[in-house]
């Protein structure tokens, strides 16, 4: 995961980095909001098992009861990665914590700077 983080940083800063003048606030977030997503798409099927998933998210300070039913859902990606605890057991800081870049907060940063 470490290695995949540091090519979506380096892809993300040289892409905003190009187009910084234009206003795309808006699209920004939504990227960001399904780039989050997949990485825990991504995150969940690395956990194969019911028992691997319980680990994980139990690591993640969820309550066990909740870890329980959630990582008995499967393949339900997307279900799991939007509407789940997962959400907010692999949240914004928690990747900004492994490295990753926010799109829209290096945005807004950019585009501040060349704007002005």
């Amino acid at each position: 995961m470490g290695s995949r983080i540091e090519k979506l940083n380096w892809l993300i800063r040289g892409w905003i980095n190009y187009f910084a003048l234009t206003n795309m606030k808006s699209v920004m977030g939504e990227i960001d909001k399904r780039l989050r997503t997949r990485i825990r798409v991504i995150i969940w099927k690395q956990w194969k098992k019911k028992s691997r998933r319980l680990w994980g998210l139990l690591k993640l300070g969820t309550p066990k009861w909740i870890a329980d039913k959630v990582s008995g859902w499967g393949d339900h990606y997307q279900l799991v990665a939007q509407k789940s605890i997962l959400k907010r057991a692999i949240s914004k800081p928690v990747l900004a914590k492994r490295g990753l870049v926010s799109c829209l907060d290096y945005y807004l940063e950019r585009h501040a700077l060349k704007v002005s």
